[in-house]
Order: C-alpha cells, then sequence, then structure tokens
C-alpha cells in the first residue's frame, strides 16, 4: 500500500448501532418472473457491505458480507451458486471495490475471501476469485480454516485478521459445522455468527459442541459492545415460532435479519430443553434442529 495514503481510523470511536432496517429481497410467487437483482446491496456504513442473494437463484438466499480495511477487504463467504452468469459475486465484490477506492485510493489493495462455515450455500463461489489478481482465498475445510487462524494449535484461540487499522476477532464455534467461525468486527460491533445463530433453523450436527461454542459466545459478547448478532439466512416468519418451509422461494412476511446478544441466552437456554431424542423445537426466533 501506498504510504503516503491517507489512514482510516477505525478505532478511536466506540461501535454505534446503525439501522438496519432494510426490506431485504425475498423472492416472488413465480420464480420464473422475479425482477430482483442477483445480488442485493446495503451499505451498512462507508466501509461495511451486507450482500443478500437473490432467492429465484437459489431457495437459500445467504447473506455475505465485505468489510474493508485500509490495506485489504474481506468478503465473507461467497454464496450459494457457483455460475457468474447466474451469480456475478465477484462483478459485484469489484464494484465495490472499485467504488470503494475510487473514495479511498491507495495501491495494492488486496482482497481476503474467508468462510464462516464450509457448508455448499457459503462457498460454492470461491472459483470466481481464485484467478483474482491481489486475492487470497482461504478454504473452509476444517484443515485449511484452522491452519489459517491457528485454531489447529489452540481451537479456543481468538485470531485477528488485520485488515489494515481493522481487526477483526474470530473465533471457533464448531456445533452446525465442525470448522465453523464466528467474526466479531470492533469498527461496528457487527458479531458475525454464520448458521450458528439466526432467525431460522438452527442444523446442530454436534449438540456438545454447538452448546459450548453458544457459551462462548455469550461470555464473548458479554466482554464487547455487540451492536447486532448477523447470521446468514432468515427463515422465520413473522409469526413467532413459524419457519417457512425448507426450499421455500418466496419469503413476503420475513423478521429482521439483526438479532441481539439476548438470543444467545435465549437460545442456550433453549438446548438445556433438548430431549434425548433430539426432537426438533421452535421458539419464537429461531428453531433447534439437533441431527442425530
Amino acid at each position: 500500500m501506498d504510504t503516503g495514503t491517507p489512514l482510516i481510523d477505525f478505532t478511536s470511536a466506540p461501535p454505534q448501532a446503525r439501522s438496519l432496517d432494510v426490506r431485504w429481497i425475498h423472492g416472488s410467487p413465480s420464480a420464473k418472473h422475479n425482477t430482483d437483482l442477483d445480488i442485493q446491496v446495503h451499505a451498512y456504513d462507508e466501509h461495511t457491505f451486507i450482500l443478500r442473494q437473490n432467492m429465484a437463484v437459489h431457495y437459500e438466499a445467504p447473506f455475505l458480507f465485505l468489510l474493508c480495511g485500509n490495506e485489504r477487504a474481506v468478503l465473507i463467504d461467497t454464496g450459494a451458486t457457483e455460475s457468474a452468469e447466474f451469480f456475478p459475486l465477484r462483478r459485484v465484490v469489484d464494484g465495490l471495490l472499485a467504488d470503494w477506492l475510487d473514495r479511498h485510493p491507495r495501491d495494492g489493495y488486496q482482497l481476503l475471501v474467508l468462510h464462516t462455515h464450509g457448508h455448499g450455500d457459503h462457498v460454492a463461489g470461491d472459483d470466481q476469485f481464485t484467478d483474482r489478481p491481489d486475492t487470497t482465498v482461504v478454504g473452509a475445510d476444517r484443515a485449511g480454516a484452522w491452519r489459517y487462524f491457528g485454531f489447529d494449535a489452540d481451537p479456543d484461540a481468538v485470531a485477528h485478521v488485520d485488515l489494515g487499522g481493522r481487526v477483526l476477532e474470530c473465533l471457533a464455534t464448531p456445533g452446525h459445522h465442525e470448522a465453523a467461525v464466528t467474526f466479531y468486527d470492533p469498527a461496528t460491533g457487527l458479531l458475525l455468527t454464520g448458521d450458528s445463530v439466526y432467525p431460522g433453523r438452527l442444523y446442530i450436527e454436534d449438540v456438545p459442541a454447538f452448546a459450548r461454542s453458544i457459551d462462548r459466545l455469550i461470555e464473548f459478547a458479554g466482554r464487547r459492545p455487540v451492536t447486532h448478532v448477523l447470521g446468514c439466512h432468515i427463515e422465520m416468519t413473522t409469526e413467532p415460532g413459524v419457519d417457512y418451509p425448507v426450499r421455500t422461494t418466496y419469503q413476503p412476511d420475513e423478521p429482521p435479519l439483526q438479532l441481539t446478544p439476548a438470543h444467545l441466552g435465549r437460545i442456550r437456554d433453549a438446548l438445556t430443553e433438548l430431549d434425548t431424542d433430539l426432537t426438533w423445537r421452535a421458539y419464537p426466533d429461531f428453531v433447534l434442529c439437533p441431527r442425530a
């Protein structure tokens, strides 16, 4: 990076919760006639972008996150569709970064691609970035991700990813997926929980590991200013305890994406109510879905 470039201050002021009163694209009665953008972009602030994939392209409609620092940006997850024709993630990210660099010129700007976990609806677009200049794509498999973050040596460590004056804190939070990672951004106070915590069906592959991860997130969030807890999906309806059916491609009555640190405690309490037969249990803002 050009050392003469003015640096953005990401650390001097505590994070302030910004509005997330966003009408997210949510599919349409006829996917064939859907007119939504392939990817919706919401600028949370000047340096932070929340993206949602079109539900007509893929029913999972995951959320992705692009955060810019002084030296590099990080894209967290790459969505559910491989094809750049139907899911032009690289084009959208390149456009966002070009606009950002127009406002904040600097040389040698890098892109880092990380993941909340390795399920297909979060890694499908990786290949769009493998030949992108000045880009590092870190695999979402446990071996590759754990090595990058240092969790192979210490799974209880808090890893740090420095974007240039904007340092993310990263925790291993297995349970939904063996290589799940939660990201905390001190600049915004956003806690990015992937598929571990969101308003929807919380699929749990390993109940004890998931409970430990929720305990860890409760402790972690209790010592930091968390403005919003953001997962990667919305699957609930606005009727408490009622979720949309799996593979739904039209969700006109979605609740907000954002949850609060208090929801972590509610999930932990709900885990104590799981039956030994691992029956799914619905709660107002989520459904616990343990898998045998």
